[in-house]
């Protein structure tokens, strides 16, 4: 991110020519890249809140 900020500010000429092009599509793909094992890591976190909720209610209606 920062060489891209670093290309960014040698001015509108470097980035209207696409010298920068490079560095911002690896910025692009670092970020996806976290972004996709977030989305993962949640999802995982929320199935397993799932499963414990169905598991209370369950309980819950086999006492009642």
């Amino acid at each position: 991110m920062t060489a891209l900020e670093v290309c960014h500010a040698r001015g509108l000429l470097w980035k209207s020519m696409g010298m920068c092009n490079s560095l911002k599509r690896d910025v692009n793909k670092c970020l996806r890249s976290e972004r996709v094992d977030r989305t993962v890591k949640n999802r995982e976190e929320a199935k397993e809140k799932r499963q414990k909720t169905k598991a209370i209610w369950a309980e819950i209606d086999a006492n009642s």
